[in-house]
């Protein structure tokens, strides 16, 4: 299983970008009721949670995020997406996916950096 994150770069406070992730070599019947999300490291080091979503489509934010930030994912083509808006210098970070498949380990992909300047 391979995960490939793309879509970070840099943007200025108040901008967007839309994150996106594949999953490959990763059945869609695993990848259909898995968990799915973000998380992001800040160049201070801390990690957390942004979003993430299971395999109902129940959605979990950061509250920072909330109001700013979309998660979505297309089961069809095995994907899952982070729209960004309103973007803050704080945001700036390595985002990275993560697949939790049921009953199995957790994969991740090699993370996208976003830059937001003020």
């Amino acid at each position: 299983v391979q995960l490939q994150a793309s879509g970070g770069g840099l943007v200025q406070a108040g901008g967007s970008l839309r994150l996106t992730c594949r999953a490959q070599r990763m059945i869609t019947s695993t990848f259909n009721p898995s968990t799915v999300g973000w998380y992001r490291q800040t160049p201070g080091g801390q990690r957390e949670l942004v979003a993430s979503i299971s395999g109902r489509g129940d959605t979990n934010y950061a509250e920072h995020v909330k109001g700013r930030f979309t998660i979505s994912r297309d089961n069809a083509v095995k994907r899952l997406y982070l729209q960004m808006s309103n973007l803050k210098p704080e945001d700036t970070a390595v985002y990275y996916c993560y697949v939790r498949p049921r009953g199995s380990q957790e994969y991740w992909g090699q993370g996208t950096l976003v830059t937001v300047s003020s």
